[in-house]
């Protein structure tokens, strides 16, 4: 298998500082925008980047659920792995990639949870399976078999029929930016990269060599 001779050139799109916002969370919303109208595939989908206590990096895949006025806002098992490290280091990066559009967006920024009332509202407008689900999984703990979670999930079945409440181990966290980079291909590898990095209150905005 040749994956080094795997190779794609760019040429969809450019991107000029002129192009731009001025504020980067309204140049990522109307990013995304144009992410669902090309129909790319789970657009919300973002790598997550945490640190654990040895200082080692950890990512994985997540969903964004929301762009709020000053974060990224997204869900899951705070005593997760990702939860713990939150927990320890409360600084993450995201990164999108929308390869129908050749676009890439990197986020950097501070981590707090979101207000419980606000966890609440979310998790009430989930399916009813992935509420339950919440309860039926300890997610990331060693477990023996796909049966325990099968046996966890008919527990929960059986004791909620109706209402399910948040457990208080579940809920929402935002990144707050100080650092977003929006990344298009072009052809020969000299692809175009905008940079956001703020400055007490103010986006400075810069051009990056690729």
């Amino acid at each position: 298998m040749d994956i080094a001779g795997i190779r794609k050139e760019y040429r969809l799109q450019q991107l000029r500082e002129s192009d731009v916002q001025t504020d980067p969370l309204q140049q990522f919303q109307e990013w995304f925008k144009a992410a669902i109208d090309a129909e790319v595939n789970e657009p919300n989908a973002m790598n997550l980047s945490t640190v654990k206590a040895s200082g080692r990096p950890s990512s994985r895949i997540v969903l964004l659920k929301g762009v709020e006025e000053n974060g990224f806002v997204f869900y899951t098992n705070y005593n997760s792995n990702k939860g713990q490290q939150l927990q320890e280091h409360p600084y993450a990066a995201l990164c999108f990639f929308w390869p129908e559009l050749e676009r890439q967006v990197r986020i950097e920024g501070k981590i707090n949870k979101v207000a419980p009332e606000v966890s609440d509202a979310y998790f009430q407008s989930r399916p009813f399976a992935s509420r339950l689900g919440a309860w039926a999984s300890p997610q990331s703990q060693v477990i023996s078999g796909r049966e325990l979670l099968e046996s966890n999930l008919e527990e929960v079945k059986n004791k909620f029929t109706l209402d399910i409440p948040r457990p208080e181990h579940w809920g929402g966290y935002v990144l707050i930016p100080d650092y977003m980079e929006f990344w298009q291909g072009r052809e020969s590898r000299l692809h175009d990269r905008i940079t956001y990095r703020l400055d007490s209150e103010n986006w400075l905005i810069n051009r990056l060599a690729p």
